[in-house]
């Protein structure tokens, strides 16, 4: 995914002299033909994250659409103010792309584990907030991030997460995706948790539940014509993010609910509890511990249904 990205950044810069890109500490080689391409619109300033915001807004000031790209903790909470002061409040067309939202670098521990970083994005205002469930998406999201108005925070998997939705499905920013047909229960999930939300879903058929999946990848704004459509008339709504309960994906899902007057039954919310991850290891590991792996999350679904 995160290769996907940045390639599609070269190409987009390839056919609109506006695009620049500005990265921070990405590694050797990285960007390396847009550098030599595009050498006055493709730099590379070193560990110096809350600088790159602050010169991105610069560039968007001038007439530029910069992406700007490090790791999604430093993005989000080393850079918050400039983020806020220097886009929010200005409302420039700068795009944030944070490599590893999510427990991705669980090796590396709490410090680089971006568990909130969706939460604090959607809470400013004009920030939009996208997290793409694979490559393929991420494709199709690239050119439409061109024009779209005001910031935008792009959250990353690892890279080489699996292919899950389907290669015909349109993508739209905004536009939730139907992966599965909802029956009793209907599983609500952005980013790469689509995969285990569809491996769910597969458990639960097997036992007689018929269970729906709808991928949003863009979190801020909500589809809300899209959950109006799908949710009433369910008897279990489950949310489910990589991503700290509070202030998250299915926080921001209850108060499309609720502020819209969409008529729900039960929910459940399956993420990360009120506490900062300890453990290391892998993504998978981690996801495994905080019960967001397919096989626990049908297994909370089978419980609340009981």
């Amino acid at each position: 995914m995160r290769k996907t990205c940045l390639n599609s950044v070269y190409e987009l810069a390839k056919r609109d002299p506006r695009i620049v890109f500005v990265g921070s500490d990405l590694g050797a080689g990285t960007m390396s033909e847009m550098l030599e391409e595009f050498p006055d619109r493709c730099y590379m300033e070193g560990v110096s994250e809350q600088h790159i915001v602050g010169m991105a807004a610069g560039l968007a000031i001038e007439g530029y659409i910069p992406y700007v790209n490090t790791i999604a903790t430093f993005m989000t909470r080393r850079c918050y103010e400039q983020v806020a002061i220097d886009l929010c409040l200005q409302n420039l067309p700068v795009r944030l792309i944070g490599s590893g939202g999510g427990v991705v670098y669980a090796p590396l521990g709490s410090t680089h584990l971006a568990t909130e970083d969706m939460g604090i994005m959607r809470a400013l205002p004009n920030m939009g907030v996208v997290a793409p469930a694979d490559a393929l998406q991420m494709a199709k999201l690239m050119p439409q991030t061109v024009e779209h108005k005001g910031p935008l925070y792009i959250r990353l998997g690892k890279g080489g997460d699996p292919v899950v939705t389907p290669d015909e499905a349109p993508l739209e920013l905004g536009r939730a995706l139907l992966l599965r047909e909802p029956g009793e229960v209907l599983l609500l999930t952005t980013g790469v948790m689509a995969q285990y939300c569809l491996d769910a879903a597969d458990t639960l058929g097997t036992a007689g539940v018929s269970c729906g999946v709808m991928h949003l990848h863009t979190v801020k704004p909500l589809d809300v014509a899209a959950l109006a459509r799908w949710v009433p008339g369910r008897r279990l709504v489950v949310t489910v993010e990589e991503h700290m309960l509070a202030t998250g994906f299915g926080s921001a899902v209850i108060e499309a609910l609720v502020d819209n007057g969409i008529d729900h039954g039960r929910i459940l919310r399956r993420g990360i509890e009120d506490r900062f991850p300890t453990a290391y290891g892998s993504q998978d590991s981690l996801l495994a511990g905080f019960g967001l792996r397919g096989d626990a999350i049908a297994e909370a679904v089978s419980s609340a249904l009981m």
